[in-house]
């Protein structure tokens, strides 16, 4: 019998519908393993999925998920299931002021010349009216001491205490660190640890090029999955949408576990657990009784969520040209113009993400939308000509987790407490942020787990993009 199929007997559980699950499911599959992707709702993506809005009758996305050319395990996932040429990818980025001033920050590119990296960007961030020469020296010095390899990996510092250390301006507190750098870690600057932020510049503003370019889907995001139970049933196995699991027991004898859902049993040798940590915190209690369950509880305690906010809004007419912009100085930050971005979208549709700011959250959805739509007019003034056909507001309260310092301690690895079941989820160990890339770069860690416990190693986990330029010879 081949390895092959001698894998096609082995069957694994994964729990769980979101970006871990799914991505260690269809790793799983390629594999050869029978897998059970288990998901409670009636639909996969979790936290960055979309549906259809009953109040304005549209799909929309949950809130706008970007990625970056960093993000090397969630394009191998989009790639496992045959939808990478569904991205928009572009390396510049437009931010705009309260009254309408523009800035365009982007590698410099000049027929076949092209700067090497971390210089890549250096003209375009020299030449934006948005920072002051004080911020651009205050930046730069906080860049270059970010840049050095090792000093900020291990550091407890708070991000808001290191940059006050290192005398960064006002107009480069509030229009980068607060803006650009909070939002893609999504906490406030002293609820994040110095080295999450040192990872991110590094990522996307200094290693290449490449890696700091953005993508933004274009079709909805529940559309980008659409392939998953195809590819995982064509291998054997199985999507059950709907299937709240309420307890897993495991049997010594038979080395299996037997998964009790509200609609029936379900069995395999293998179990991921792919939750986000508050779904794991309730499962916990249901799993059979294992040494140092209480250490994960305790690291599971640990963590905190802090939430996205979205406002979509359908205008008449086109209120600007721009397919995506940063937007300075106010509540809303940042500003996807979808009728440009996702094809196939009629009307007039433009989405704006508030990240990192509670006070927001809290927000009616009547004042959060109005808050938004004035605030856009400042940007744009044709908003007060066009008029307004529908709004919707979509807080998701649970959209990531913070990461303070000392959050390492608290991510666990793959392995668990039990045998045969392995961990997944975007607050497990991956050395990333709360991100999609993170929660991707988990599943393919517990696939590669389940390899591992069957005694044939593969490589799941895609490599990182290598630095580039002269960063290559700094790190």
């Amino acid at each position: 019998m081949s390895r092959s199929q001698q894998n096609s007997q082995r069957t694994v559980t994964v729990i769980g519908g979101g970006v871990a699950g799914m991505s260690a499911a269809c790793a799983l599959a390629e594999a050869g393993l029978r897998v059970q992707l288990v998901e409670q709702r009636g639909y996969l993506g979790g936290r960055a999925s979309s549906y259809l809005h009953p109040g304005v009758n549209e799909v929309i996305d949950n809130c706008q998920h970007a990625l970056f050319g960093c993000c090397t395990n969630l394009l191998g996932f989009y790639r496992r299931i045959g939808v990478a040429d569904r991205i928009h990818w572009t390396s510049q980025m437009t931010m705009i002021e309260p009254g309408g001033r523009r800035s365009r920050l982007g590698p410099f590119e000049l027929g076949p010349l092209r700067l090497p990296a971390p210089l890549h960007s250096a003209p375009s961030f020299l030449c934006a009216k948005a920072f002051t020469l004080a911020d651009k020296l205050a930046l730069g010095r906080a860049m270059l001491a970010m840049m050095r390899p090792g000093e900020l990996d291990n550091s407890p510092e708070p991000l808001g205490d290191w940059l006050r250390r290192h005398r960064q301006t006002e107009g480069a507190m509030n229009r980068f660190w607060r803006l650009v750098i909070a939002s893609a870690l999504n906490a406030e600057i002293d609820s994040i640890a110095v080295s999450y932020a040192a990872k991110v510049i590094r990522e996307l503003f200094l290693n290449s090029a490449e890696a700091g370019s953005m993508g933004m889907n274009t079709v909805p995001l529940s559309q980008l999955y659409a392939r998953v139970p195809s590819l995982i049933e064509e291998r054997g196995g199985s999507v059950l949408l709907r299937t709240h699991v309420e307890s897993a027991a495991w049997d010594e004898g038979a080395a299996r576990w037997t998964i009790q859902t509200r609609t029936g049993e379900l069995t395999s040798e293998f179990v991921v657990v792919a939750l986000p940590f508050e779904a794991m915190a309730k499962l916990l209690p249901r799993l059979p009784a294992a040494e140092d369950v209480k250490g994960l509880a305790r690291q599971i305690e640990r963590h905190e969520h802090w939430p996205i906010c979205s406002v979509h809004l359908w205008f008449d007419r086109e209120i600007t040209e721009l397919q995506h912009a940063v937007l300075l100085d106010r509540e809303i930050h940042w500003l996807y113009n979808q009728s440009k971005l996702q094809t196939g979208r009629g009307g007039h549709y433009i989405e704006l993400v508030v990240s990192a700011t509670l006070a927001f959250a809290a927000l009616s959805s009547q004042a959060a939308i109005q808050l938004a739509l004035g605030e856009l007019a400042e940007f744009f003034p044709l908003v007060k000509e066009a008029k307004l056909e529908k709004a919707a507001l979509v807080k998701e309260m649970r959209a990531t987790f913070g990461v303070p310092p000392g959050i390492d301690e608290a991510r666990p690895t793959a392995a668990s407490p039990w045998p045969q079941l392995f961990l997944a989820g975007d607050w497990t160990a991956t050395g990333w942020p709360s991100t999609m890339e993170s929660a991707a770069r988990s599943g393919h860690l517990a696939a590669e787990a389940v390899c591992q416990s069957l005694g044939e190693p593969r490589t799941m986990v895609e490599p990182d993009l290598k630095p580039k330029g002269i960063m290559r010879l700094i790190w």
